[in-house]
């Protein structure tokens, strides 16, 4: 009997270990959380929504996965935990149940010129094994294979103390054998200067020969240490100097002179430009000096590698056919099929994991890739889905993957692959959870938390709980936008002229010849590595009047904000001086009027080693970064911190009339309200934006740029369905001021609200690059001739 009742499934109470089934979160006020409380199911699919900026991110990075990850760093011993990053508790009072979070973000991979897919992914390190094994003839180890080893020799002598006065010298010779080549030192290209740009050879130096930005005729420390040094003659025009004194004018080493009888360093044109100009982050450069560099600075193929980074020996050594440089070269989805056809049993593991990588990249989408694409190319979804692949083998279960927008660059057509490989996720035991606006994605969610009500200060609470039924039924702004559908435009507007593109060959374009026309909103479509940004980046013709608005990074500290960025701060800083009668420099918190205890940061940060450092607010200006008499002047009966903390609307309110009225505010206010950013604070840290805001705050800054054709990078990332609608108004205003407007995008509604669409496709890589439609929205519904013209029609309801 008592068998039997051991076997009865309704009998045994749960185990302990099995109540575990809902991470709890209770008491968040990370950034803009209000007292968040929720209950997530574990094991399944977990979708945040609503609009950009409601706390979506906060929630699922800086709550969940930050505490995750602190709690994880904690088991190791201190001696290691002083290596890693050093994370701060969130702000919440309780989080239960957590597990192992991965992440999964849109963090560009990094830009350095050396990183490549391969490198960036473990396919490189597995390929340089591979060829040192296998490729005839043998030339050295793995490194021997990497562009990012030089080859060095050295030889010397040392000492070795024996005690009681007894010293040996050893004699040691170290060679390495490495890949790089020498010429452009691994980078593919090389740069040249267009001395041409640096100075008019038909003037001399007195005569103000120097077009550099910056360089005036007077400047001491620039021109006249050239005209004063003696080494040349300051009356000669450049282009009749001596063949050894254009030698000194452009190379010369560093050498002390005499000007004045004040010590200088002179130095040649060349490595002082380098120096002053290119040594820099070109983003980082004011947009005058950028336009200087993008003029002087030109970058060719190197000659030697032939663009392969590679020295000569490192491609000389073959397997087959194939040497790594080739095998890099090829597209991936080729080069799998390659390494398939390799069998050798004294590297089956080797092949065997480099089989799996190659596999991940053609399952995910990303075939179209070759490994030597330098990374920051890429896309912010194509780079979040090369973080994908070494998770997508992987054997670990219950583990919780956190994931933000991975739909992010994906024609709908890639949509659904990616819904399966989060479904497969969480088929493994795992808990997905999902940081999204597309419909399609939030449609396949167990549970859907849903954020909001509105953005900034007026989100920050879940309005929703549930299921997707439930979303779509309820009265959130997500559930209302859910089944939103636009319709195709009745009436185009006419083209006023158009940009000229022949034989496009840029990446995997295949001698494309198109007219971009102009005066209308015109769309670039195509599934994802189908040749759009190739076409639109890299073919538009230079000179060609063109604001381009891409996806790339905003640099800034957490000391840079949207009033300093859009350059808001400069007019508003002018306007507080002269109703005060002081110095601009005093309404700076990283100038003159900064708090002195805490240098204008308003916290103060105590590192605390290998422990969280803690972040507290400063005392003596009590968080508001100025001192205390710059807060005694006041402009419109604010001071300048209470201007700081103002959200874009209301400070466009208050610079917009009345004694506070300072119309070159106003109007960057007006632009930062146009993209939808009225919610921001004006004093907001960049490092707190979301990617989206991040986009639309670039957007703002560049519409005020004279360009008259603006080249738009999904610039619907980021965006809620909601705040489409907005966006949609703004490009039709900027077409109707007179501008051109080209937007790469896989949104169906900006499809069909463009008065003009090119497809690119029909497949991506060697199976893109042509052109499979031009024509308006009504016609490619009508035709249904390629994958985009099915999913828009489907979109549409016709």
């Amino acid at each position: 009997m008592s068998m039997a009742k051991r076997t009865d499934p309704q009998s045994p109470a749960p185990h302990a270990a099995d109540s575990h089934d809902l991470i709890r979160v209770h008491g968040a006020r990370v950034n803009n959380l209000k007292d968040v409380s929720i209950e997530i199911p574990k094991r399944r699919l977990t979708v945040f929504s609503g609009v950009s900026g409601s706390g979506k991110s906060s929630l699922v990075f800086g709550t969940i996965a930050a505490e995750s990850q602190r709690l994880i760093n904690e088991t190791y011993s201190a001696f290691v935990q002083g290596f890693m990053p050093t994370l701060a508790r969130p702000e919440v009072d309780v989080l239960d149940g957590l597990t192992t979070v991965i992440t999964v973000d849109q963090q560009r991979l990094g830009a350095d010129p050396r990183s490549t897919v391969g490198t960036a992914t473990d396919a490189n390190a597995m390929l340089r094994i591979l060829f040192s094994r296998l490729g005839k003839p043998y030339i050295g180890s793995p490194q021997a294979f990497s562009f990012n080893v030089a080859s060095v020799q050295a030889s010397g002598a040392f000492k070795v103390d024996r005690g009681a006065d007894r010293t040996r010298t050893v004699k040691r010779t170290f060679t390495r054998t490495g890949g790089m080549c020498t010429r452009c030192e691994g980078r593919g290209t090389v740069s040249d200067i267009d001395l041409t740009q640096l100075y008019d050879d038909s003037k001399s130096l007195s005569e103000g020969a120097f077009t550099i930005p910056g360089w005036k005729s007077d400047s001491f420390w620039t021109v006249r240490v050239y005209a004063e040094s003696g080494l040349l003659d300051p009356d000669k025009p450049i282009r009749k100097f001596t063949k050894k004194e254009m030698q000194d004018f452009l190379y010369r080493e560093p050498t002390k002179v005499k000007v004045e009888g004040v010590n200088l360093t002179y130095e040649g044109l060349v490595p002082k430009i380098q120096k002053s100009f290119l040594s820099k982050d070109k983003e980082a450069l004011q947009p005058h000096i950028r336009e200087f560099v993008e003029r002087a600075v030109t970058f060719t193929t190197c000659p030697d590698c032939e663009g392969s980074r590679l020295s000569a020996e490192a491609r000389s050594s073959k397997i087959g056919k194939l040497s790594i440089a080739d095998a890099c070269a090829m597209q991936i989805s080729d080069l799998a099929e390659w390494v398939r056809g390799l069998a050798d049993p004294s590297v089956a593991p080797l092949l065997a994991a480099l089989q799996r990588t190659l596999d991940s990249f053609v399952e995910i989408g990303l075939g179209y890739l070759s490994l030597d694409r330098p990374s920051g190319t890429l896309s912010g979804g194509e780079a979040q889905r090369v973080k994908m692949i070494r998770h997508l083998g992987s054997s670990l279960t219950d583990v919780t993957y956190v994931f933000d927008e991975p739909t992010i660059g994906l024609h709908p057509h890639d949509i659904q692959r990616m819904n399966d490989l989060l479904l497969r996720l969480r088929d493994k035991g795992n808990t997905v959870l999902v940081v999204e606006h597309k419909p399609q994605t939030i449609a396949i969610a167990d549970h859907v938390v849903d954020l909001g009500p509105g953005a900034g200060t007026g989100g920050g609470t879940v309005c929703f709980e549930g299921t997707v039924e439930g979303l779509r039924a309820g009265d959130t702004v997500t559930g209302r936008h859910l089944d939103d559908r636009a319709a195709v435009k009745e009436t185009v507007r006419k083209p006023t002229g158009a940009l000229e593109i022949r034989g496009a060959r840029a990446h995997n374009l295949q001698g494309v010849d198109v007219d971009i026309p102009l005066g209308v909103l015109t769309v670039v479509t195509g599934v994802a590595g189908s040749g759009k940004s190739s076409l639109v980046h890299g073919s538009v013709p230079a000179g060609a009047d063109v604001v381009s608005v891409d996806q790339g990074a905003i640099r800034g500290s957490r000391r840079s904000n949207p009033a300093t960025y859009t350059g808001l701060l400069d007019p508003i800083r002018k306007a507080f001086a002269k109703a005060n009668g002081v110095k601009p420099a005093l309404f700076s918190p990283n100038s003159e009027g900064a708090c002195p205890t805490c240098n204008g940061a308003g916290v103060i940060y105590t590192d605390l080693a290998m422990m969280a450092g803690v972040a507290t607010i400063c005392e003596e200006c009590e968080g508001k970064r100025f001192q205390a008499s710059v807060l005694d002047h006041h402009f419109g009966g604010r001071d300048i911190s209470e201007v700081l903390a103002m959200s874009v609307t209301e400070a466009e309110e208050f610079f917009g009339a009345g004694e506070a009225r300072t119309p070159a505010a106003h109007r960057i206010l007006e632009r930062l309200a146009d993209v939808g950013l009225g919610y921001l604070s004006l004093g907001q840290p960049l490092t707190t934006l979301s990617g989206g805001e991040r986009q639309r705050l670039k957007l703002a800054t560049h519409m005020a740029d004279k360009g008259g054709v603006y080249v738009l990078d999904e610039p619907t990332t980021g965006l809620h369905l909601a705040d489409v609608e907005q966006l949609l108004g703004l490009l039709d205003r900027l077409v109707d001021s007179g501008k051109s407007v080209i937007v790469v995008e896989h949104h169906q509604a900006v499809m069909a609200h463009a008065d003009w669409i090119i497809d690119l496709g029909p497949g991506a890589g060697h199976d893109g690059g042509r052109i499979v439609f031009e024509g308006t929205p009504a016609d490619l519904v009508a035709a249904r001739s390629t994958l985009t013209g099915e999913h828009l029609a489907a979109y549409v309801g016709s």
